[in-house]
């Protein structure tokens, strides 16, 4: 079983913790033993906001995980403790998949982890993150950014978006949509935190595209164009594509191509439909195109992703390649 440990010390913030806690500690319905093993280490008792919590491990624990958690870190501008900073390089530099939410970036910068890597933070700090470590390819618009054992989320809801995009990584699609659904939340957001600087985002049937999307969704195995949509919605290309822009941070083809990519995903993980049965029913045509895209996209072949989470494989060994869609 993959084990995941969670860095605390005083100073984190309860939200990303309790997120991180909930994600990979959860016992999946009608599955015989835990996705996870979890633990919670920090140096003896520490306060998170208004709580008081009781660690299972020291920071020592860390370099024994498959993946290691920073959640997000309260004050920036105070330095991280060096035994929480020290711990973390070391647990890196055993093996482990280091991954900050939020403004647990600047605990993973303050590492080291960071220099000559993409990452982001939440957007209110991705200046001050630029600022302070120059070494670090700070990408503002973004969720999050998987730069393979090293990734890194946006602020606050992010967090979940990251979360999940583990689990897709080391469990599949289907898991990881199986457990959205139990946590009430989409299995995956396109666009980037840019939308939510200025603007708030749209209740989930109060923006001009909520009719269109799961219109669209239903119908993947049809051969859409922009027209297509544009026609359903009763608007414009133009003004359907700005429309997109302002909903899902993207364009009309490209969130429709995530779509056609997301569903083969999951037939190739619960079927045994050939390719070319895939493709159609993906929109995608034939297998020669589904290939293209798919592996453009996720970064490995049909074949390869089915054969990796075809019985799921777990742990430490560097067998599982770097699966899922790219961060937005």
């Amino acid at each position: 079983m993959a084990t995941v440990a969670l860095a605390v010390t005083d100073g984190m913030l309860h939200f990303e913790l309790s997120l991180a806690c909930e994600v990979f500690g959860a016992d999946m319905p009608g599955s015989v033993a835990p996705l996870y093993h979890l633990s919670v280490c920090g140096p003896s008792a520490v306060r998170i906001g208004r709580f008081r919590l009781e660690p299972d491990q020291g920071l020592d624990h860390l370099p024994h995980a498959d993946t290691v958690i920073v959640p997000g870190w309260a004050d920036i501008d105070t330095d991280p403790p060096v035994e929480l900073v020290d711990a973390v390089r070391a647990a890196h530099d055993a093996g482990a998949r280091v991954v900050s939410l939020c403004t647990g970036a600047f605990v993973l910068a303050a590492a080291g982890l960071l220099d000559g890597r993409r990452a982001t933070t939440h957007w209110a700090h991705t200046q001050e993150l630029t600022r302070r470590h120059p070494r670090v390819a700070v990408a503002p618009d973004v969720l999050y950014v998987d730069d393979g054992s090293v990734l890194t989320s946006a602020g606050k809801a992010a967090a979940m978006d990251l979360c999940l995009h583990l689990v897709r990584l080391d469990h599949g699609s289907s898991i990881a949509n199986t457990l959205a659904r139990r946590l009430v939340v989409p299995p995956h957001r396109d666009g980037g935190q840019a939308q939510f600087v200025t603007t708030p985002v749209p209740a989930p049937d109060n923006h001009p595209l909520a009719d269109l999307l799961p219109w669209v969704v239903q119908r993947l195995d049809h051969p859409l164009t922009v027209e297509d949509m544009a026609r359903r919605a009763r608007m414009s290309s133009r003004n359907l594509g700005r429309h997109f822009r302002t909903v899902t941070g993207t364009t009309p083809l490209r969130w429709l191509l995530t779509q056609r990519i997301r569903h083969a995903q999951e037939l190739l993980e619960t079927t045994d439909d050939t390719l070319d049965t895939i493709a159609a029913n993906t929109g995608m045509g034939t297998a020669t195109t589904l290939r293209r895209h798919f592996n453009r996209t996720v970064g490995v072949p049909p074949d390869a992703y089915r054969r990796t989470f075809r019985p799921h494989r777990q742990g430490r060994d560097g067998s599982r390649p770097p699966l899922s869609l790219p961060a937005p």
